[in-house]
């Protein structure tokens, strides 16, 4: 699977569980690290550990996709889930306007969903 495919998947994923906010950051141009990001909050602990259960959980059974490594814990309100090519930032909302990855990765455009997921929702 591609990084664009597997990153607008993993937003798809968090969607499915309400999360707030949800960011895909194409950092291919400014970053050796990765080629997206994709932050996403959550309000509460139960919330966070429901949408990043929903990201491994369905790669790893329907795609066969698992991460390279799972950082961070629900205490400290933040989740990395690292896919290599694709790492993906679970937080809760306090935690999130304090790290502010959005303007510290903000010359990296953002990535807007597929229309048919677009369309899917309305």
């Amino acid at each position: 699977m591609d990084s664009k495919k597997l990153a607008l998947l993993c937003r798809e994923l968090a969607d499915n569980k309400k999360a707030d906010d949800i960011v895909v950051l194409d950092v291919r141009e400014i970053s050796s690290i990765t080629d997206y990001f994709v932050i996403a909050s959550g309000t509460s602990e139960p919330h966070l550990r429901a949408i990043s259960d929903e990201i491994v959980d369905k790669l790893r059974d329907e795609y066969d996709v698992r991460p390279r490594a799972i950082d961070g814990n629900l205490q400290t309100a933040w989740l990395v889930l690292d896919y290599f090519d694709v790492i993906v930032h679970v937080m809760r909302a306090d935690a999130r306007n304090r790290y502010d990855l959005e303007t510290l990765w903000g010359d990296a455009p953002r990535v807007r969903p597929r229309r048919r997921a677009a369309a899917k929702a309305a």
